[in-house]
């Protein structure tokens, strides 16, 4: 046997125990990498639950660099740089600054949001929750050193410290804590549509300051032009008599035969956001929304979907009254489209076909059964016909062109009624000046709210006057 010198044997010692630390080190930090790279992709899944990209991200710009227009009531809101930027962006912000501007729409130098950002919504996220969205909006995303352009609205809506009031009025009021007696699936789903989905924000009617009317949640809302439908549980007017599956088909893809499809804001949320949801994140929607309250529109008789049309082919008589282009040039043609059912046969009747029911693959969707047709009004088909429609989920993408420049108001308005007569809601009727309306943007109740809203603003600024002065007299006394 070989011997060992004592200095030998305790230079071995000591040698292995530094390897053990440092062993020991890397492996904490292999770990805590790995955690911090954990946290940012469930910051990542959280941010698309959240929709953030839907807003903050404009056509063909930067991911999270904001410079999308959004159309309020109230002007043109910009949206704003969301990306790791220290200059134009939220690289300085501490986590604490970045939950209060997403729950309560305040930003780092005490600036006030618009609840274009539904912060109002957003005030319902955990506190495990917001870390990881921190962690993925400092970490998880490419600065853009880029200022959005400015939001510019008019007097008294350019004043943001006036929404200190309608925060204390309409924010904040979010519970976060789950519902006993209610499931884990029920509660996640409930936290899903509520807080970071959201869905309140477009889908609940709101009352002449725009705040939510709680006591209708969910029952339908109007986002500029468009109307957002009654997604309840009720079985009429909302989303009651769809089954499980169905809702959660459609919330994945924006399709379902015999129900309908997704376009305008909705087929936007599917594709950037609800497509890329959990199987059991979206079950969980469902199950919530299928015990969510019902609220019942009186004038409904029947869900939106069964409207079938009155199933009158239109082609027979509209061959047999063709006058030709002209004496010079004989043959098919019309001189100028003017009835409902030329301005079909010349725009529609190729994809959807002569009696609406589209393609049996669903490349083009039918025009019965389809609950953007079985509804009171007709906003959201003149919308599509002015703007066309565009989903891409799962691999499949869906296009229609829009109308705008080829259509007068009068034409969509006419061809509107058409398509509601012959495969939708035969109630529902248009005139060219709601579509020249809708076209505008859709209602502006800002217009009825503004002197309200500036003569609040002129007594606010007369007692604050009133109190300056007031100090200022107290401090000359002393």
């Amino acid at each position: 046997m070989r011997n060992v010198s004592p200095f030998n044997a305790l230079l071995a010692v000591a040698l292995g125990i530094a390897g053990i630390h440092a062993a020991t080190a890397r492996a904490a930090e292999t770990t805590a990498h790995s955690s911090s790279n954990d946290l940012v992709a469930r910051g990542e899944y959280l941010a698309k639950a959240g929709d953030c990209a839907a807003c903050h991200t404009a056509p063909g710009g930067e991911a999270m660099a904001g410079g999308l227009p959004i159309d309020s009531p109230f002007g043109q809101i910009y949206s704003s740089n969301i990306t790791p930027s220290r200059t134009h962006g939220i690289g300085d912000y501490s986590q604490a600054q970045f939950a209060r501007a997403v729950r309560e729409g305040v930003r780092a130098d005490g600036t006030h949001l618009y609840p274009a950002m539904p912060y109002p919504s957003y005030a319902g996220i955990t506190d495990d929750d917001m870390k990881a969205l921190y962690a993925y909006f400092t970490q998880g995303i490419e600065p853009v050193d880029k200022a959005p352009p400015a939001t510019q609205l008019p007097f008294p809506f350019n004043q943001r410290w006036l929404m200190g009031g309608w925060n204390l009025l309409f924010a904040g009021g979010k519970p976060g804590a789950p519902i006993n007696g209610k499931n884990a699936a029920w509660n996640r789903g409930r936290y899903l549509v509520e807080t970071l989905g959201h869905c309140d924000a477009c889908h609940t009617p709101r009352n002449a300051a725009m705040g939510e009317k709680t006591s209708l949640g969910l029952s339908g809302g109007q986002i500029g032009p468009w109307q957002a439908p009654n997604i309840t549980s009720d079985p009429i007017s909302g989303i009651g008599a769809w089954s499980h599956q169905e809702l959660v088909q459609y919330l994945r893809t924006g399709s379902v035969a015999g129900k309908g499809q997704a376009a305008g804001g909705m087929a936007e949320a599917i594709e950037k956001s609800l497509q890329y949801l959990s199987d059991d994140d979206l079950s969980a929607i469902a199950i919530y929304l299928k015990d969510s309250t019902p609220v019942r529109n009186p004038k409904d008789v029947r869900p939106a979907f069964q409207y079938a049309g009155n199933g009158e082919g239109y082609e027979a008589g509209l061959r047999g009254h063709n006058p030709g282009i002209g004496l010079d040039q004989p043959g098919p043609g019309y001189l100028a489209l003017t009835t409902g059912a030329q301005l079909y046969s010349g725009y529609c009747a190729s994809c959807h076909q002569t009696r609406g029911e589209g393609t049996p693959d669903a490349a083009f969707p039918s025009l019965t059964h389809n609950s953007v047709l079985g509804r009171g009004n007709a906003d959201n088909l003149v919308m599509v016909i002015l703007g066309g429609a565009h989903i891409d989920t799962q691999g499949n993408e869906q296009l229609m062109p829009g109308f705008a420049d080829e259509l007068d108001d009068k034409q969509v308005a006419t061809l509107a009624n058409f398509v509601m007569q012959h495969y939708g809601n035969p109630d529902a009727a248009v005139t060219a000046d709601h579509v020249a309306m809708l076209r505008r943007g859709g209602p502006n109740p800002a217009a009825a709210l503004l002197p309200a809203m500036i003569a609040a603003a002129v007594l606010l600024a007369f007692v604050l006057a009133w109190l300056a002065r007031f100090v200022a007299r107290r401090k000359r006394m002393h």
